[in-house]
């Protein structure tokens, strides 16, 4: 999704949700709204220069700020609370199904009493068009997926799968004994004993295929334990180096896709991103297949590298068009 096109329903929905919290700490509402500190000041001023017509005194929202805390002053019009759109709710609906069916989860029962609201709701819920971004971002493959594999945990079955390892850019056939689903920032996990590496492993759902349930027993080694999640899926290895890159809008998607940090918001919808690596020649791949569309800051070694394979991909098309031309 476009910057423009996330930051519109983020101002539409500031308003009703400051109004419902007054006094609210900036970096809270950032952290809500999974936005910087800086993007949330930077909605905030826009919001300002909005109102209703006449844009004169008490036609535009005005805000309070008192320190770090937020306070909305005169709301224009904005007070009520948007409704789910029907998107909105199946998203919803679909995270939740997810939760509900994840074994160890603290409370199954407030999670099934949020699915019934729900649902009672999308009955009034507007129809919409197909929903980018936001909820479980899960494609009916990965659907398929989950359903599989929480059907495996149910029946305490292993698992043969074929999976793409995208820091590698390599499909591998593995047998696992799958421990349980977690969904993590809106995607889904499968963690289990990995037989091939012998260890825990984090498998994406969307990037599993050819999955298999065997007639064997699941069974993880008595030392093998959940990963800690607390901060985040992907933690650092000695091995890997950091490359600091920004993203014009197009290419945005790969914050989404690859194991990274997003460090800034930039004007015109571009994205500073930092991103780990192991491997530098795919990491060069990577951004030349980007077309332009992403920026090598740093480290300096990395962008003389995609310099270097850029201008011998130049020079052997002149090559060949100087052939051609014979």
């Amino acid at each position: 999704m476009s910057a423009s096109g996330e930051r519109m329903p983020r101002l539409l929905a500031l308003v009703p949700y400051l109004l419902a919290r007054p006094g609210i700490r900036i970096d809270e509402a950032a952290q809500d709204f999974d936005v910087t500190p800086r993007q949330l000041r930077k909605d905030l001023e826009l919001l300002w220069m909005c109102g209703l017509p006449g844009y004169g005194p008490g036609d535009l929202i005005d805000l309070s700020f008192e320190g770090d805390t937020i306070v909305v002053t005169h709301d224009a019009g904005m007070s009520r609370p948007l409704r789910l759109t029907g998107g909105e709710a199946t998203a919803l609906l679909v995270a939740l199904r997810a939760l509900a069916e994840t074994p160890g989860v603290a409370d199954g029962d407030a999670v099934r009493r949020a699915i019934a609201k729900i649902e009672d709701a999308a009955g009034q819920a507007r129809p919409a068009g197909v929903v980018v971004g936001g909820g479980v971002r899960e494609g009916a493959r990965a659907a398929r997926t989950r359903e599989t594999v929480s059907g495996a945990l149910q029946q305490g079955r292993a698992l043969r799968m074929r999976y793409y390892t995208a820091s590698r850019d390599q499909i591998t056939e593995r047998t696992v004994d799958p421990m349980r689903l977690v969904i993590v920032q809106g995607v889904g996990y499968l963690e289990a004993w990995c037989r091939r590496v012998e260890g825990v492993r984090l498998f994406r759902l969307d990037r599993v295929d050819d999955l298999t349930v065997l007639d064997e027993p699941a069974a993880p080694p008595a030392h093998a334990r959940p990963t800690d999640l607390s901060d985040g899926v992907f933690s650092a290895r000695p091995d890997q180096r950091v490359a600091h890159l920004v993203l014009d809008p197009d290419a945005r998607w790969v914050a989404e896709y690859y194991p990274c940090e997003e460090l800034d918001e930039l004007d015109g919808g571009r994205l500073r991103i930092a991103m780990r690596y192991s491997d530098e020649p795919w990491m060069v791949r990577l951004v030349l297949s980007l077309g332009g569309e992403a920026q090598v800051e740093s480290p300096a070694t990395l962008a003389e590298a995609v310099g270097r394979r850029a201008a011998d991909a130049v020079a052997r098309a002149r090559h060949l068009t100087s052939i051609s031309d014979r």
